[in-house]
This record gives C-alpha cells, sequence and structure tokens, in this order.
C-alpha cells in the first residue's frame, strides 16, 4: 500500500511554501517531484526548534539484508515493531504531498487527494541510516472512499494537526487510531 505518491509543487501554493523555506534552509537541495517512488529524495517535515521543519529524506528504511527497502508501516503495529517503536515515540514526519496511487483491478492508475485543496499530509517516521534521514509512511485501514480498491491507506493528517503530530507525544495514540478523512479519486 502506498507505493507511490505525487510530490507537485505548481499545483499547490501549500507545497510551494514548503519548497520556499526548504530552499531558504538548504539553499538549492536536490529533491524530486511529479510522481515519487521509493527510494526517490523528497521533501519531509520534521520536528526541529520545536516547530515543523522541511528537510530531505530518502523514501524507504533499509531491509536487514540490504536488498531493498521498507517503505510503509501499520500504524496499529508501530509501537509493537522493532524497526519503528524508537522512530514513534520519537521521530515522527509528515510527508507533503498533492495525493497518492493506487491500481484498481483492472490495473487502472487512480489518484487520491483531499477535495477543495492539491495538498495531502500523510503521516510517517523517520530515521538516520549511515548518515542519512530515510522515512516510512504510516499506513491504516482503508476507509471507504478507497476500500473497493485497497484495503490500506495513508494515515492523512488535517493540514492544522501537523505541528501536534510531529511535536506533540501525548496524542500519536489517538491520531494513530483515526479513521482518515474521505478522499476523492481520479483515474488517470
Amino acid at each position: 500500500m502506498c507505493g507511490r505518491y505525487n510530490f507537485t509543487v505548481e499545483q499547490s501554493d501549500e507545497l510551494r511554501e514548503i519548497i520556499e523555506k526548504l530552499n531558504a534552509k538548504i539553499h538549492g537541495g536536490e529533491y524530486k517531484s511529479g510522481e515519487i517512488f521509493p527510494t526517490n529524495q523528497v521533501p519531509l517535515l520534521i520536528g526541529e526548534n520545536n516547530q515543523s521543519s522541511p528537510v530531505i529524506s530518502a523514501w524507504g528504511f533499509p531491509k536487514y539484508d540490504n536488498k531493498g527497502v521498507i517503505i510503509n508501516a501499520r500504524s496499529e503495529t508501530a509501537f509493537e515493531k522493532k524497526t519503528f517503536r524508537d522512530s514513534i515515540i520519537n521521530r515522527r514526519c509528515i510527508i507533503p504531498s498533492t495525493g497518492f496511487y493506487e491500481w484498481d483491478r483492472e490495473k487502472r492508475k487512480i489518484m487520491f487527494r483531499l477535495d477543495g485543496t492539491n495538498a495531502l499530509y500523510m503521516a510517517g517516521l523517520y530515521n538516520h541510516y549511515q548518515g542519512e534521514l530515510r522515512f516510512v509512511i504510516l499506513t491504516t485501514a482503508a476507509n471507504e472512499s478507497i476500500s473497493d480498491v485497497h484495503h490500506r491507506m495513508p494515515l492523512v493528517i488535517p493540514k492544522d494537526e501537523i505541528d501536534t503530530w510531529i511535536l506533540d507525544d501525548k496524542v500519536t495514540v489517538d491520531i494513530l487510531h483515526r479513521v482518515p478523512p474521505m478522499l476523492i479519486r481520479e483515474v488517470l
């Protein structure tokens, strides 16, 4: 689930603002835009100096055998898994996007996004591996807007709760167990 997503700055004032902050911070960092694949370097929001701050990170925690990457973590079991436990406690992040992709039974590509906005924020976890920042997307059971296509979906965080997710340890468990908002779809 959630093996690809979209990050297109030209489609979203909110995402453009994140990129402006990122560019002011790191001056010319390389990141991918458009359709995002695992291992791509992309913008991420993490907690720095008690506020959310953009950084560049690679999508996927390295697997133990170094053959491939882990791109998602189940929100229901993140506290139980050794790979994710420390990150869910200390390193929560937001993956900004314009939406994510799934494929239906006829192998048609579908983009899922929030109605009324060109920004969709996904909950995630990050960690450092050999000096590189890496992240995974948290997934949860699909709500009715996607369940006919896939049984899982990203844990979507409302814009006004980005800092809460990243910085407030007291609400982590509650947010992990929420039903995400309804999404709209576009067959591509």
